[in-house]
Parts: C-alpha cells; structure tokens; sequence
C-alpha cells in the first residue's frame, strides 16, 4: 500500500494540512459511535477487574480497527456505491437482504443501549428518562431530516467529541505511572476472566453498522480516488481517537473503582457514576463522566440509525441519500425516524435494558464473520487489481480479521453458555 500522504495534490504543506482537514468526517464520526455507550461499559469492567493489564489490548486495537475501516473507505471511493449495494450487486439480493436484516436488528439492539445510555446520563441529574430519551429522539430526528449530511457530520462530531473528557477524568483519577508501566507489561492470557473480556474488547472494536457506514458516508460526500490518501487518513485519526477514549476509562477505572473495590458492579451508567464518586467528587463522576458518555450515546445514536437506513436503501433500490430532501426520499427517512422510535419505546417498555445489551453484544459477536468476510470477498472480487490489497499486507489483514471474528465467536458462545 502507497504512504498515506502520496498523491495528495494541493501544494504546499498548509493548502495541504486544510485539504485533508475538509476531507476529515466519516472516519473521525464513526470511529467516535464506535466508542459507545456499550464500549465505555466494557472498558470499565474491564479496568475495574483487570485494572492496567487491559491497557496494552487497546494499544493493539489500534492498527486493526483502521486496516478494516480502510477498507470500506476503498470501496466507497473506488465504487461509488455503499455496502449492501454492493453486496446486492456481487451476491444477489437473497444474500443482501439477509446482510441487511441482521444489520436493521443488530442496529436496534445498539439504539436500544444508546438511548439506555442516555436515560442513565438523564438519571444523574434527576432527569427522567421520559424527558432525557424523548427529547433525544425529538432532536435525532430532526437532525437527520435536515437534508445535508455535514450538517449531521459536524453536529454528531461537536456532540461526540464529548467523549475526550473522559481523558482529563483519567487524570484527575491520579493513576500510577509504575503500576501503568507494570500493566503493559502484564498479560494474564491464561486467566479465563481475563481472555472473556478481551474478547468483548476485541469482538466491539468492529460493529457490523460501523462498515455500512462509513462506506455510505464516504458515498454521500462524494469523495473519489483523490480523495482516497485523506480519507484514509480521517480513518486513521478515529482509529487512534477512539482508542485513546478506551485507555482513558480503563485507567480511569483502574485508578480507582479496581484499586478500592474491584467487585463493585459496573453495569450501567448510575454504577459507574457511584463508583467513580468516592475518587473523583460530585463534578468529575457526574458532570465529566455523564457528558462524555452522553457524547458516546448520541453520536453512536446518530450513526447507527444512519447506517440501518442507508443499508436497507441499498439493497432495496431507493433513494438513500441524507442530502436528498424528505418528499424525494421518504422510505429513507421513513426507516431513520422508525428507528428512533422503535429503540425509544423499547426503553420506555419496561424491558430488562441490561440483558438486551448484553443480547445485542451476543449479535453483534456472531455477525463478525458475516459481516467482515463480506467486507474481505468485496475487496477481493469488486475492486479492480490495482486497488486490491497485495502481498505480506493483504495476509496481515486476513489474519487479523480472522483474530477479530474468532475473538467476538467465543465471547458469544460464553455468554449464550
């Protein structure tokens, strides 16, 4: 693969630096969803049994969330079209629809755990969750019927930007710089508690809502091969960005939930709150803590919902286009605001809301290599050769995909065991 930078035609190192920063969007929105409201509980847990030891893993995460994302970038700028287009296209529309279904379901689930993630921010600060999610819903809504997606791009970054507050709350946490240098070191791979949660971490890194997104978006700002080095970019500057958010809440909860009380339940929002609250006080456990993670939600809100739509408008043939106006694409927006809705209600419902992200954990584990060896057979059969992955790179990827996919089967088959 050429270096990152080649090809990249303004002159000059500023006209240069702002014409990769106009570039900048798909990658950096979706690699902040990425870093949801299930991920930051997963970290959590994480830091709070295994404390600095889980620090190393989300190192490790970071080249490999990137060399599969680079690659829905690829077929986006080389094609033009979205995923489930072109999965209809090489596989027939049985195989689309099927990818697309599990897709719409996996995407509810995620909703369903953004919206929770949302009410338990609401809770901290006497909101009911009535109030907190329907006015989520309200403002998602709207936002997505606005007709320009960089307007949904920016507005979902500012929001999910958010989520770097969780590093001064790293800080404030006072962790040990011997005992993080010690955990770097520290690799308990025999230990099943320890192999379970780095599967959840490893088996989360890549969502199936993740791909069809960000090749759409890719699609729905019109980049092209010119484009491409930038992109790649973007997608390497969310890799990085998102993992440095994981590192921050494992160390965080290292510092102190791990360090005092490892055993305290870190299940929800309100668990996290109360534990962080002994170490951090009334505003580092509510106000920092509560406003990165209502970031996480509301921008992995946004994506997801854009993604379930986006692929059912592919592989059904309508117009899928959050640029296009609401008479010329109402299935669209229809799908996007039922969405919304449905994962509202569900909240509303009464059902066991921890279970279901735990169920949806479980989908999304099982999807992985679905929905990562549709990505690789793409790659492989679609693009043209000299767009392809060749040689020792191509290898790396395969087998880091197949790391991926057997790590999210075995976190799945221990929850369902």
């Amino acid at each position: 693969m050429k270096s990152l930078l080649e090809d990249i035609h303004p002159s000059g190192p500023l006209k240069r630096f702002l014409w990769v920063l106009a570039i900048f969007g798909p990658g950096i929105i979706v690699m902040l969803a990425n870093t949801d409201a299930g991920c930051i509980i997963t970290a959590a847990q994480s830091g709070a049994e295994w404390g600095y030891s889980m620090v190393l893993p989300q190192l490790v995460l970071i080249p490999i969330v990137y060399l599969v994302q680079e690659i829905t970038v690829r077929l986006g700028v080389v094609t033009g079209k979205g995923h489930g287009e072109l999965i209809r296209e090489r596989f027939g529309r049985k195989w689309a629809i099927f990818s697309v279904s599990t897709l719409f379901l996996s995407a509810i689930g995620a909703l369903v755990t953004e919206f929770s993630g949302i009410a338990g921010v609401g809770e901290l600060f006497g909101i009911s969750p009535r109030y907190s999610v329907s006015v989520a819903t309200v403002i998602l809504i709207v936002l997505g019927l606005s007709g320009s997606y960089k307007r949904v791009e920016r507005i979902g970054i500012a929001m999910g930007l958010f989520e770097l507050l969780l590093v001064p709350a790293a800080v404030m946490a006072h962790p040990s710089g011997h005992q993080l240098l010690r955990g770097l070191a520290t690799v308990p791979i025999h230990q099943s508690s320890y192999v379970f949660l780095l599967a959840a971490n490893v088996g989360a890194v890549i969502m199936p809502w993740m791909i069809f997104y960000q090749q759409s978006a890719v699609v729905d700002r019109k980049l092209s091969i010119r484009h491409l080095k930038a992109a790649r970019i973007d997608t390497l500057a969310g890799s990085i960005l998102t993992q440095i958010i994981m590192i921050a809440v494992v160390v965080m909860i290292a510092a102190t939930v791990g360090l005092k009380n490892p055993q305290h339940p870190l299940n929800t929002v309100a668990d996290i709150s109360q534990g962080l609250l002994p170490f951090l006080g009334p505003s580092g456990a509510k106000v920092i803590f509560g406003l990165g993670m209502l970031g996480a939600s509301f921008v992995a809100a946004l994506v997801v919902s854009l993604a379930g739509a986006w692929g059912i408008g592919e592989v059904a043939g309508f117009q899928h286009s959050v640029n296009s106006k609401v008479k010329d694409a109402k299935w669209f927006y229809f799908i996007y605001t039922l969405a919304h809705v449905g994962g509202a209600i569900l909240v509303f419902s009464g059902i066991n809301l921890v279970n279901l992200a735990v169920d949806t954990e479980v989908m999304n584990a099982l999807l992985l290599p679905i929905v990562l060896g549709f990505l690789l057979l793409l790659e492989a059969k679609v693009l043209p050769k000299e767009w392809r992955m060749k040689g020792t790179y191509k290898y790396i990827v395969w087998i880091l995909s197949a790391i991926v996919m057997l790590f999210g089967v075995y976190m799945g088959i221990k929850i369902l065991l």
